[in-house]
């Protein structure tokens, strides 16, 4: 890891700084003390009205020192410390940009939803012509990326025009946390299910509790479910039989079952569906299901632990739409390892001879705890250039073929700080999606590592509470997180009962 010593400015602004400097180089800790480092980076503030900051780096085994300054009015209820960040950033983004010659497609954006700020601004009164100088002049966002939040804002008001009124029903997360086997890239609460036999009915046991209990406090309270989504791990890992209990106890335990406007399956894994669990799914009604290639290169596959192949994929899809599934999402990643422009653009000629009513593009991202991260050595990624070329590629692959983009979402270590994004054929956007980015409702996360992330309609605070992600812990604990859930929601809807 390389360090940076800081002077100038008071430790506050460091992880400000840090992010920044993360755009550019990997590995990077931003630090007050003396160190084994030759690079330095000094911050000089002028306070006032405006605010000016200039920023010095030297890296002393090259003798190279580079400036740059940046210079913010203060504006009217922004706080002076608010205003220095977001001066500081401007800065070092500038410096870095010049130093490097890369050019941020998010500006200074980090840690945060760029389209849940949109919604932010536009209920606070912004024109869409504001919003835009906005993203221009606050956050040094490119162009291209502005159109894009446009054009998924006004997709989701279109597929949910009541956005901004949910906030007395709640949406809920189902999370089985077992695959086939684990993804190299993967995160995600994704446990082998096999040699897991007694687990896996603990555990659904548990899952049936917590059902159970919810769906008792929304029955009390009269509080209406938007839309169900089950996801893991994936969920069609476990059998035809422990799947259909699952969905004879959600409809037992939840009244208002027939006014759900979506129910998502996420039967991620190819290599878990067969006739009789796509026969299980159209029988349930479920709305819409995710059979994810990721990609259509066999070696590729193999690399990254999928553990099933190219043929497969496309006879399970073929086999869902047989089965009348009509809704079926499907997830390609930009910059697997050994892929690059040319491999992506035969995936998205697969996806035009497929057409799924929607399509995911995912950006690779190095997640913390994954395979991929603790190995890099071993996988050989896309540069920042040929991953950016992809993008347009999905988003000009897209146009043609008539997808809209609904949804978008970015993630730390993501290559060439780009971006996820959601296309679907217009109509068929997948409504949780959008609720659970723009963080409009409370989603009730039941089931192993699913995060509840409880939103008060009368304050609109925001509590977020995790379940346990490992399935053991899960089983020995489900009671007591039902039980803290259940408080944290009579908390937040303003109810006193703790029941």
């Amino acid at each position: 890891m390389k360090k940076i010593q800081v002077t100038g400015i008071s430790p506050d602004y460091f992880r400000d700084i840090e992010h920044i400097v993360g755009l550019f180089f990997e590995d990077v800790k931003v630090t007050k003390e003396v160190s084994e480092t030759d690079i330095y980076l000094h911050v000089e503030v002028t306070k006032g009205n405006p605010i000016r900051v200039e920023v010095t780096f030297t890296d002393r085994c090259s003798g190279g020192v580079w400036k740059a300054t940046d210079e913010r009015n203060v504006e009217q209820g922004i706080s002076e410390k608010k205003m220095l960040k977001r001066t500081v950033k401007h800065a070092c983004l500038q410096l870095f940009q010049d130093l490097t010659g890369i050019v941020q497609p998010w500006g200074i954006l980090t840690g945060i939803r760029p389209t849940k700020l949109v919604h932010r601004l536009l209920l606070e009164g912004k024109t869409q012509e504001e919003v835009k100088q906005t993203f221009v002049h606050h956050y040094k966002v490119l162009p291209d990326k502005i159109e894009l939040l446009h054009e998924i804002v006004q997709r989701q008001m279109t597929a949910l025009p009541d956005l901004y009124h949910l906030d007395r029903e709640v949406s809920l997360y189902i999370g089985i946390p077992f695959c086939p086997t684990k993804c190299a890239y993967c995160t995600f609460p994704a446990y082998a299910i096999q040699g897991r036999t007694g687990s896996v009915e603990q555990f659904l046991t548990g899952l049936h509790e917590e059902i159970a209990a919810i769906g008792s406090w929304l029955d009390q309270h009269q509080i209406p479910v938007t839309t169900i989504y089950l996801g893991g791990g994936t969920p069609t890992s476990i059998s035809v039989k422990q799947m259909e209990a699952l969905f004879v106890q959600l409809k037992a335990s939840i009244s208002s079952w027939n006014q759900v406007r979506e129910l998502t399956v996420e039967a991620g894994r190819p290599d878990t569906l067969d006739e009789a669990k796509l026969q299980l799914l159209r029988a349930w009604g479920v709305d819409r299901i995710s059979i994810n290639p990721q990609s259509f290169k066999e070696e590729t596959l193999k690399l990254i632990g999928r553990h099933h192949t190219v043929k497969e994929t496309l006879e399970t899809y073929r086999l869902a739409r047989q089965m009348g599934l009509h809704n079926i999402n499907m997830d390609l990643i930009i910059g697997l390892p050994n892929e690059g422009v040319d491999e992506f653009s035969q995936s998205l000629d697969m996806m035009e001879q497929l057409r799924p009513e929607s399509l995911t593009v995912h950006t690779l991202s190095f997640k913390r705890g994954s395979l991929m991260s603790q190995q890099k050595d071993r996988f050989k990624v896309s540069d920042r250039t040929e991953t950016a070329q992809m993008v347009r590629m999905a988003r000009e692959w897209a146009k043609k073929m008539n997808y809209v983009p609904y949804y978008l979402y970015r993630q730390k270590n993501i290559l060439g700080n780009q971006e996820n994004v959601g296309y679907a054929l217009p109509g068929e956007e997948s409504l949780y999606n959008i609720l659970i980015m723009e963080e409009r409702q409370s989603i009730i996360g039941l089931g192993c590592g699913a995060v509840s992330k409880i939103i008060s309609p009368i304050t609109g605070g925001f509590k977020r509470w995790p379940n346990p992600k490992e399935p053991q812990a899960y089983i020995q604990t489900y009671q007591h997180h039902i039980n803290e859930k259940i408080k944290e929601l009579n908390l937040a809807f303003g109810f006193t009962s703790l029941s």
